[in-house]
């Protein structure tokens, strides 16, 4: 788990409860089950009815990489680069074969199996760019279901507050049922507005941020691969790839 972003998820609770109390108010006055009905249903509902089931699976699975440690390694990337172009000049191409199954990337797989394979540079580049696009674009529609879901929350927010003043106006000759009423029209407000902004939208905000880093490490990998696939010197390589050692700092 990424302690930065749960410290934060933490500390953006702890800054609403702590205000809330610092004003006179009591924490349980914030725990309002049918105001968190109306907002988390109807917002899960409001995004079943947008996305599409692969899109919901990509969320909920970027979701929980976006807490956890997700940074790429771009050093042990160049280096892992400039070793299969040492092994390829030694022994071959087909010497890259035994390093296959302990890479994690399919992109990095993909790419030196057609190494091994004998694909010529123009190739391997065209086939990888299209995954490596595709995947950018699919992980995107990914983070703009957690976005959508920044948008619909405050909405849901109102409409909880409008039905608690709802049933304020339709009791208003029992005083006993009132507070109900007016506790869920304001917390269900904070609730919309709250969830909206301390989670949907930075989650997805650093879930595109994961895309860009891991767009940037493939595409680095890539250009090792193609370096190798044209044979060039292990230290043009490295200098080569030396720019995005420069973009990580």
């Amino acid at each position: 788990m990424n302690p930065v972003s749960i410290g934060g998820l933490l500390l953006a609770i702890a800054a609403i409860v702590g205000g809330n109390y610092l004003e006179g108010g009591a924490p349980e006055e914030l725990l309002n089950l049918p105001a968190l009905l109306i907002v988390l249903g109807g917002t899960i509902a409001a995004v079943f009815v947008q996305s599409s089931g692969d899109e919901l699976r990509r969320a909920i699975r970027l979701s929980g990489a976006a807490f956890g440690r997700s940074r790429q390694d771009y050093v042990n990337g160049v280096n892992s680069v400039v070793s299969w172009c040492v092994l390829a000049r030694r022994k071959g191409l087909l010497a890259l074969e035994n390093e296959i199954p302990s890479q994690h990337d399919n992109l990095v797989k993909n790419g030196l199996q057609m190494l091994v394979d004998g694909r010529t540079p123009d190739v391997i580049r065209s086939t990888l760019e299209t995954e490596l696009i595709s995947r950018e674009i699919r992980d995107l529609q990914g983070a703009r279901v957690l976005e959508s879901m920044g948008g619909y929350a405050p909405t849901m927010g109102i409409i909880g507050a409008v039905l608690g003043l709802i049933h304020v106006m339709s009791n208003l000759g029992n005083p006993d049922n009132l507070g109900a009423g007016i506790a869920t029209a304001f917390v269900a407000t904070i609730y919309g507005v709250g969830i909206a902004n301390l989670f949907f939208l930075p989650v997805a905000g650093k879930i595109r941020t994961m895309i860009q880093q891991r767009f940037h490490y493939q595409e680095m990998m890539l250009e090792g691969i193609l370096s190798i696939a044209e044979g060039q010197n292990p230290r043009i390589i490295q200098l080569r790839l030396q720019g995005y050692l420069d973009q990580d700092r």
